[in-house]
């Protein structure tokens, strides 16, 4: 399972919106990134990234709320490695799977279990049922078998459930796959009551011509207009040189890259309190307490930034509650934590001999 885990590293993309985030895997013969609908509804465009794809804005081009599925027109990645969709629906139980994803904020993860039931109801849709160990960022990534083929997309979870995922089955990927391709490119929604589709262009294109049901396009979305102090902290992204749009990960929550730093920015509405934490390098293998040491050093005679160990990794970190913050205030304090992080990381590699992150 090594040499198909390490395949689908190069398939696996990340996808983000104001509202959510979430997995999409790239189908390179399609031309499209599948993932659940949930994790792109309400929007025209959303933000992928992956290993072979650098971070950019890309269109929905399809919405399938009847199987929870949505298609994302793919860039144009060179030498990207094929995801086989299962042709045998033959699904047994104790069958081996592996369930990938990669949420932005969190590693790769490739996790596998073996199948346990094939028939778990939900929606009137039939789900595989398996223990491979699924988080809510890993919706819309695949499900593998032994073979290296695609034969499920997680879907969903049992909160209260241990190890207990569950995948939509891939011959449901089919269908909605050959319903989109009958528009020939142009973007499309499936109607959730008839399931025909309908696609840009047609007459009466928000209705559906076979049952006259309500209809939305994912063109015809809203665009996100950020309000309040989340208008500020964009704004204030903004004239720091950042795109926005790019930075967007979920209600409220925003990631930029400055350097070799990654800076996670969150506000967190009820109490006020905006923070932000620059994610650093990772504590060295030996010699640690000279980094704790310097670190302690650097908290007492810093105002505004602190530093904290989370695991392995250093982080920087600074916090401000919502009614402190004005542009001015926001661009000071901004730009220093921003200036700081990247200062830091290389001065803890290459003095300190602590390592890089993954992709620095």
């Amino acid at each position: 399972m090594k040499d198909v885990i390490e395949r689908y590293r190069n398939i696996i993309i990340q996808i983000a919106t104001p509202y959510s985030t979430g997995t999409g895997f790239l189908l390179r013969e399609a031309g499209v990134i599948v993932t659940n609908d949930h994790v792109v509804q309400g929007n025209r465009e959303v933000v992928v990234d992956g290993i072979l794809l650098p971070r950019q804005m890309a269109q929905v081009v399809f919405s399938d709320p009847r199987y929870d599925l949505a298609f994302i027109a793919a860039p144009a990645v060179p030498d990207v490695p094929a995801a086989p969709l299962s042709t045998n629906n033959k699904v047994a139980v104790g069958d081996a799977v592996v369930a990938i994803g990669h949420p932005f904020g969190l590693k790769f993860t490739a996790t596998q279990g073996i199948v346990s039931g094939t028939e778990h109801i939900q929606g009137n849709l039939p789900y595989i049922q398996h223990d491979a160990a699924l988080n809510p960022g890993n919706s819309g990534g695949p499900l593998v078998n032994q073979l290296g083929e695609v034969i499920g997309v997680n879907t969903f979870i049992v909160n209260e459930g241990e190890s207990m995922g569950f995948s939509l089955p891939v011959r449901y990927l089919a269908e909605s796959l050959a319903l989109w391709k009958q528009g020939k490119g142009q973007v499309g929604a499936r109607c959730q009551h008839c399931g025909q589709a309908v696609f840009e262009g047609a007459e009466q294109d928000s209705y559906c011509p076979n049952c006259g049901a309500q209809i939305e396009l994912p063109s015809e979305a809203e665009l996100y207009e950020p309000a309040g102090i989340a208008r500020t902290i964009e704004e204030i992204l903004g004239k720091c040189g950042h795109d926005t749009r790019l930075a967007r990960r979920g209600p409220n929550v925003w990631e930029v890259r400055n350097g070799s730093a990654s800076i996670f920015l969150s506000y967190y509405e009820p109490n006020g309190l905006i923070a932000g934490d620059a994610i650093l390098c990772d504590l060295p293998a030996t010699n640690i307490q000279p980094v704790y040491e310097f670190l302690l050093r650097q908290n007492h005679e810093m105002e505004t930034l602190s530093f904290s160990v989370q695991g392995q990794e250093i982080v920087l970190s600074l916090t401000i509650y919502d009614r402190y913050l004005s542009l001015e205030t926001g661009m000071k304090l901004f730009r220093y934590l921003f200036d700081k992080a990247d200062y830091y990381d290389n001065v803890l590699v290459e003095q300190f001999g602590a390592g890089w992150k993954a992709g620095d």
